[in-house]
Formats: structure tokens, sequence, C-alpha cells
């Protein structure tokens, strides 16, 4: 049985199923092929006419072929493709719609390379299955596969795969791992390396390909290496023109995943454009600068304001991360003379230079005219109340107490009351009080942010009234 499996992989079906009944007479098919002619039928001694005569073979020219043996099964239904993997193949169907009178023994399972003619039998013989599967096949075959249902007559026609199946590794769905850093804008300086490596997943291995803002890759700019589980972009001296969005695409067998980091490259910022003073008046002076042409690719921290006592030549501080572009430096020596200058800062620094006032700022003493001969004369030295320094701006950490101060001159001597956002905060055990010579001054114990809000100080005294402003802010900690 297993050699008549093989023939019939080797040669046409008809030519099996009519091979088999070779003991019948032949007259009797050939009578059964010339049927249209009622005589031949009833004359058996006269079956030996038409064989010598020459018109009878045409018969088989008709368009319906001969039909198959009854013998033999009929064509496996729905011969499907499964599954295929990077070593195996199953393929499964259903049974003939004609069994054949013999009954079925099983089925025959073949294959047929690309390009080839040969059909070699997957199984020695018939198997009573309707499933079968091709295990240890080799990376990169190509070959389709036919079944036939047998019987003890022979093989009947095969169901014939319609596609052809290609043993390959199997596809994974590509995927990227952007680590968590680069998740945000990934910051660099100015001469800096960026390296990165993103790690992906996927099968056979992904064609990874990078773009920067949309178009392809310069090689000049930055280097590329892709792995078998991980590409690395390398850019070896970061320059501004580097800042942007990089995206990485993945590719497999039609699939395609990507991914998008952003990178800013940054630098120190130029100096304020120019400071002067605006105003000087009792031990204050009043500032005013403009924002620098060049931020360094981001945004400004605030600006450092210094001073400097025309004495000593040394600067301090007086501000740090100053927002706005006005400032008043208070607490200034009467007498001295005072420069001043400003710097920029962002996320690499302080500027390298400053913007330096070109003119000193004279704190000068007030004007005294002496007048002997007025000693005598009884005068009235009465003053509305006025403030000779305000109240400034201030910021404070929650837990930490803070003073507010200012001066005021009147005569005869004012009342002082301060107040928090125009409601009066006399008497509340978080604040205290103080009013010497003029010095006026409220001391806020262990401020909250609910401590935040305009405080005003109040001066009255018979012949009027005058009052001061400033904010306070009470900034609470990271950690809150």
């Amino acid at each position: 049985m297993t050699g008549k499996a093989t023939s019939e992989a080797s040669a046409p079906a008809p030519e099996e199923t009519t091979s088999e009944p070779a003991k019948k007479p032949t007259p009797e098919a050939s009578g059964e092929v010339a049927a249209p002619e009622p005589p031949g039928e009833g004359q058996a001694p006269q079956s030996q006419e038409p064989v010598p005569e020459a018109p009878a073979p045409a018969a088989p020219t008709t368009p319906k072929p001969a039909p198959p043996s009854e013998d033999v099964p009929s064509v496996p239904l729905k011969l499907t493709l499964e599954d295929v993997s990077s070593s195996s193949v199953t393929v499964s169907w259903e049974p003939p719609e004609k069994l054949g009178r013999l009954g079925l023994q099983g089925y025959v399972l073949e294959r047929c390379g690309e390009g080839a003619s040969e059909w070699v039998p997957v199984n020695a013989r018939p198997l009573m299955v309707t499933q079968q599967t091709l295990r240890n096949l080799a990376l990169g075959d190509k070959f389709t596969l036919r079944v036939s249902a047998v019987s003890s007559a022979g093989a009947g026609p095969p169901a014939v795969l319609d596609k052809l199946i290609h043993i390959q590794e199997s596809i994974e769905a590509p995927k990227i791992r952007v680590p968590r850093h680069l998740r945000q804008t990934y910051i660099r300086h100015v001469g800096e390396s960026v390296n990165m490596q993103i790690p992906f997943q996927g099968k056979p291995k992904p064609q990874a390909s990078w773009t920067h803002n949309g178009q392809a890759l310069n090689s000049q700019q930055a280097s590329v290496r892709n792995g078998d589980q991980d590409t690395i972009l390398f850019i070896r001296k970061a320059q501004r023109s580097d800042s942007g969005r990089y995206e990485l695409t993945l590719r497999v067998e039609g699939l395609e995943a990507k991914a998008a980091i952003d990178i800013l490259v940054i630098e120190k910022p130029a100096p304020p454009s120019s400071i002067r003073v605006l105003d000087i008046w009792g031990s204050n002076a009043a500032l005013e600068w403009t924002p620098p042409e060049d931020t360094g690719n981001t945004e400004l921290l605030g600006y450092t304001v210094q001073k400097a006592d025309k004495k000593t030549g040394q600067w301090f501080t007086v501000l740090e991360r100053y927002h706005p572009t006005t400032c008043t430096i208070s607490n200034l020596v009467v007498g001295n003379a005072y420069s001043f200058r400003v710097f920029s800062e962002n996320q690499c620094g302080l500027s390298d230079s400053a913007a330096v006032t070109k003119e000193l700022a004279h704190i000068r003493k007030a004007d005294i005219t002496a007048k002997p001969k007025e000693i005598t004369e009884q005068r009235d030295f009465s003053e509305a109340p006025s403030f000779t320094q305000p109240l400034a701006d201030h910021t404070s950490t929650p837990g930490y107490s803070t003073q507010l101060f200012c001066s005021v001159r009147a005569s005869p001597k004012p009342k002082i009351t301060w107040m928090k956002n125009k409601m009066d905060i006399q008497g509340d055990p978080r604040y205290r009080a103080i009013s010497d010579q003029g010095i006026c001054i409220l001391e806020i114990r262990k401020p909250s942010p609910f401590d935040s809000g305009v405080y005003t100080c109040k001066a009255v005294n018979v012949l009027g009234e005058a009052s001061v402003d400033c904010r306070l802010e009470v900034k609470a900690s990271a950690t809150h």
C-alpha cells in the first residue's frame, strides 16, 4: 500500500485509478466511452470492429472527462494551513465526500519544495488523521503540501494547498522601552556629549531609524549604532542646533513602533543689556535693567543683584533669583557712594559678566542750615507723619520668624498701627510690633503660607496720617 501512495505522488490521479482495475475487459471500458452508439453495446462479438477503425478513438475528445474509479476516495475537503512557526507547520483537512467502495484506509501527506517537481511523502503509510504537524523544519524552507485519501485500490486525487509555505523566524511586534530619564526633556550643556541607549524588543531583528525634527539624521551631526536589542544615538559635542525632537522608528514585517525624545542643549545666558539708577531717596536706591538678548536657549531663573561701596570696592549680593527687572535697594549707608551690577541666571548658572551702573549712587546727608540769630525764637516743630523708609517686599520660609521694618518721621509722636490685608492685627499673639525712635518693626513668629499677604504700617497724629505697604510671601518647602 505504501508503494501505491508513493506512485500516486509521482503520477496523475487518473492513471492510478485506471491502472488498478486492469483485470476487467478493456472493451467494456471502451464501450462505456462510446455509449452514444446503442448497437455497439448489444453485440459483444462486434467489439473488435471499432478497434481497427481510425474514427473510434476520437470519442474521448468530448469536453466531459472520464469519471474516476468508484473504488478510490474523492478529494479531501478544506485543506487548511493552521499554524506556521520557525520550525513547524500544521495543516488540517476534512474527509472526502466519497470514501470509495473499498473503504478508507487513511491519508497520505506530501510536500514539494519551491521550484521542484517531485512530491515526497511525509508519512510512510496512510494515517487515519485529519490534522498533521511537520516538525524540525529549517529556517528559509519554502514548499507546498498536498493530501490524498487512500483505499486498498490506491490513492484518490489530492487536495493541494493553494499557497507556498515559508519557514522563517517567528514575528514579534516591535516595542520600544524608553528609559525613565528620557521621558522628559533631556537637558545637556553646550560641549557635553549626548549618549542615549534605547532598549527595544521584536523578532526578527527590527530595522531602527532616527529622525531629527522630522528630517533624516545628519551623519556628521550624530552617529547611530543599532544592536539586536537596543539602539544608541551619540553626539560627541552637543551644540544648541542639536536641540529638538528625535524620533525612533522600529519596523518588523510591516509592523511599526515609534518613540519621541526631546533634547534641549543650553548654555549660560548673556548679561542684562543695561542697568541704571532710577532714583535715590533717604538710604534707598531704585534700579532698573533690561533683560539679556540671549537667555542661553532656556528660560531664566532670575537675576542676582549686587552692590559695592566705593570705599571698599567689595561686592555683596543683595537679591538672588529675583524675577522683576526693577528693584529698590535699602539700608544704604548715608554719606557713601555705591555701584550696582546685575547677573542673569539659568540652569547653567550665572552669566559670565554683569551689567554695571555707569554712575555712582551717592547717599547724601540731609542739609542742615544754621540760623544763630533765630535760636532764641520760638519755633513750631510739629509735622504730619511721613515715612522716610518704606516697607520692602519680603519672602520668608515657613517656621522661621521674620521681620518687616520701616521708618517714620512725625511730631508729635504718631500712633503706629499694623494691618494685614487691611485688617487690624493688633493683639494677635502671632505678631509683635515694636516702635522706637521712628523705627517701626513687625515681627511675625514662625510664619506659615497662611501669613502671606499685604501688610500695612499706618502712622497717625493730630496733623495727619501716612501709610506704607509691602507684600510678604511665605513659600512652602519642596517637601510640602
